[in-house]
């Protein structure tokens, strides 16, 4: 078994890394049902215990997968299961997100369905609903919980008013926001008011979606039906400027004897015991070496030479296309 640590979101005790199961399923082309099943024991194997889904991955194909991969004997007790609600439209359909009391109530069912289980350990709203009051869709959420269906609340994309309203209404143990050297945004009033609040944070796109590893030198390395294609920070013009930010991080990490990719995994789990970033990757090759980020020993001096090397603010272009931003940070 792994000596990985342990971390604490709100009252939930979760290993130090989780595992982003979206690409499994959804948004980085083609994949394999088997080796993504695979990868998930192996993460559970080496003590990972938080698994992360949506409904909206593969429009319920994610949750169907992760439900097959903790059917097999012992494994959902080693599991924190963790899934999301609030995209009532299918892929490829334009945007609809819900969070009134009936959809909240509606969503968990069918997640609980397709996952095979009878509660879920960690529920998000995946997004925030603006026609609605959170206090309505957290008060929705709170009921499962005294059902018994629901262990601990999360919220994803959340601004700092929203998560002081929802934690008024319940507890809410984590959120899950995009956090890397490339995205920064949380630091200046989010994450102070997630500390002041108790909530733990989930980063999910640590690795700037596989761009800090460094494997990415162009936009015809992705296949069809890779969201990457699309995202402004992959498009020309801003490319060259990220792969700048990329060869010093690499710089660094040679001298180091590690990855860009553990580097840069490394800094985020290092900006705190609250923090619980959840790389996502289908292959066992890439969960083992994300798992050694988790106990990377980095220096005061080390991360001054990172943040010199990715200063805040530098990358090029937004990390959604115009319509996809204006729903986050809710």
């Amino acid at each position: 078994m792994s000596n990985l640590p342990t971390r604490r979101l709100g009252a939930l005790t979760v290993s130090a890394q989780g595992l982003g199961c979206m690409g499994m399923s959804h948004g980085f082309g083609p994949s394999d049902d088997e080796q993504s099943i695979g990868t998930i024991h192996r993460a559970l194997d080496l003590g990972v215990t938080l698994l992360d889904t949506s409904d909206f991955y593969g429009s319920g194909h994610n949750e169907e997968l992760i439900g097959r991969a903790l059917a097999a004997p012992g494994r959902r007790e080693q599991a924190v299961l963790a899934t999301k609600f609030g995209f009532a439209n299918k892929l490829g359909e334009p945007v609809e997100i819900r969070g009134d009391a009936a959809y909240v109530r509606q969503a968990c069912e069918a997640s609980l369905r397709r996952l095979g289980v009878d509660h879920i350990d960690l529920y998000y709203l995946h997004r925030v609903d603006r026609d609605v009051p959170i206090e309505e869709t957290v008060g929705a959420m709170a009921e499962l919980v005294k059902e018994g269906k629901v262990r601990h609340l999360g919220l994803s994309e959340a601004g700092a008013d929203t998560l002081r309203k929802a934690c008024a209404t319940h507890p809410i143990a984590a959120l899950q926001s995009e956090f890397s050297l490339w995205t920064r945004d949380l630091e200046a009033e989010i994450l102070p008011v997630c500390r002041e609040l108790g909530i733990g944070l989930v980063p999910f796109s640590p690795l700037g979606r596989g761009f800090l590893t460094g494997a990415y030198k162009s936009t015809e390395q992705f296949q069809e039906g890779d969201l990457r294609r699309s995202q402004p920070r992959f498009t020309d013009g801003n490319l060259e400027r990220n792969l700048a930010i990329v060869a010093r991080l690499e710089e660094l990490a040679a001298q180091k004897g590690v990855t860009a990719g553990q580097l840069a995994l490394a800094w985020v789990q290092h900006q705190g015991d609250d923090v619980v970033p959840i790389p996502g990757t289908r292959r066992q090759k890439y969960l083992e070496e994300n798992l050694k980020a988790a106990t990377l020993e980095l220096s005061a001096d080390d991360l001054a030479a990172i943040d010199a090397a990715a200063p805040a603010g530098e990358v090029a272009g937004d990390r959604y296309d115009a319509g996809s931003m204006k729903f986050v940070n809710g």
